[in-house]
């Protein structure tokens, strides 16, 4: 065999290769969407804290697609469950929990995604955990602000120049 013909089947067979790999990988994400960002969002000035995940379209989203997304609750109980409508043009998609109580730093709370089409079959399921980097003792128990000017709370600043910012002592330990 000559050099010409071994480097073209080395190269032949290295782009074979980075196909089977690349059609592996697709497996991982079978759907119409990617997990892109998994995260905790703290609001101090409002003393909210919920999870945030974001998918990527990676496919065609069939109409009538919705997300319905479970999120473990910090606090014990029951999942947080969030039913949202999937828009076909919509080339990213944002699921955010209800507020949350009791967020401990590093330590992973799961998440489950199960994309529905309009006749309610599956058509993609997630799931992944999300950590936080924050415990939620960072944030005050009430906002900072009311209003739609950002006025002080009047119940966390006081008259007299003090601050109370609160403690939630109803998280287990």
């Amino acid at each position: 065999m000559t050099m010409r013909k071994i480097m073209l089947t080395m190269t032949g067979a290295g782009i074979v290769a980075g196909l089977a790999l690349a059609g592996c990988q697709r497996k991982d994400d079978e759907g119409p969407t990617q997990l892109t960002g998994r995260l905790f969002v703290f609001n101090y000035r409002v003393a909210s804290a919920s999870y945030m995940i974001t998918l990527k379209k990676i496919a065609p989203i069939p109409e009538g697609t919705k997300a319905i997304a479970e999120f473990e609750n910090p606090a014990g109980g029951d999942p947080l469950v969030v039913n949202q409508k999937i828009y076909t043009f919509w080339d990213k998609i944002t699921l955010e929990s209800p507020d949350l109580h009791c967020v401990r730093k590093d330590r992973p709370y799961s998440v489950s995604i199960k994309l529905v089409d309009a006749s309610d079959k599956t058509i993609q399921t997630i799931k992944t955990e999300v950590k936080s980097d924050l415990d939620q003792t960072v944030l005050p128990t009430k906002p900072l602000v009311v209003g739609p000017v950002y006025t002080a709370n009047p119940d966390v600043f006081k008259g007299d120049g003090s601050a109370d910012y609160g403690h939630d002592a109803a998280c287990p330990a």
